[in-house]
């Protein structure tokens, strides 16, 4: 009589850790727009006086958790200094505060949030950074990943535990 032998994941047992750069963007419900021309006479010409009476009444606790991308869609003029007011009070509420079109917001709170990892939760582990899915992400995040992590890990690798690419592995001393 022949013994069956248990199904063994030897990949869940290798101690991998498996990182998807997708799960670093934020949902686009999580992402909210403030267009200064909503602060502007006439959508144009910042008045510094109704300006701070504007950003005084605005309610700032909606967005509360949320990304907030500062902009401005019209041909406006805007002091530095009105990006700095409208960020210090909405910075208060928000996850995280850019200054971008808001096209490119996404992107640019996955590099923050990439640039926010615990490093020490790496630190000698094997990693592999997947490599394929349903949204693109940028090169630049996974150079950027890859230049966070080979300082801390023992290797790292792209794309899936079946079939990854060796990228980087630490040379005993």
């Amino acid at each position: 009589m022949e013994t069956v032998k248990p199904i063994v994941n030897r990949v869940a047992q290798s101690g991998l850790i498996t990182l998807d750069l997708v799960d670093y963007f934020p949902t686009p419900e999580e992402i909210v727009a403030i267009d200064l021309k909503d602060f502007l006479f006439k959508e144009l010409i910042l008045r510094e006086a109704e300006f701070r009476e504007l950003v005084k009444n605005t309610d700032w606790k909606k967005y509360e958790g949320k990304y907030v991308v500062l902009h401005c869609s019209t041909n406006a003029i805007i002091p530095m200094w009105a990006y700095m007011v409208l960020s210090a009070q909405v910075s208060l509420y928000a996850k995280d505060v850019a200054c971008s079109v808001v096209e490119h917001a996404p992107e640019i709170f996955l590099y923050r949030n990439m640039a926010k990892l615990k490093m020490d939760d790496f630190k000698e582990q094997r990693v592999i950074v997947k490599g394929c899915g349903d949204r693109k992400i940028p090169e630049a995040a996974f150079v950027q990943m890859a230049e966070q992590l080979s300082k801390v890990v023992r290797s790292l690798m792209y794309g899936e535990a079946c079939s990854s690419v060796p990228v980087f592995k630490k040379v005993k001393e």
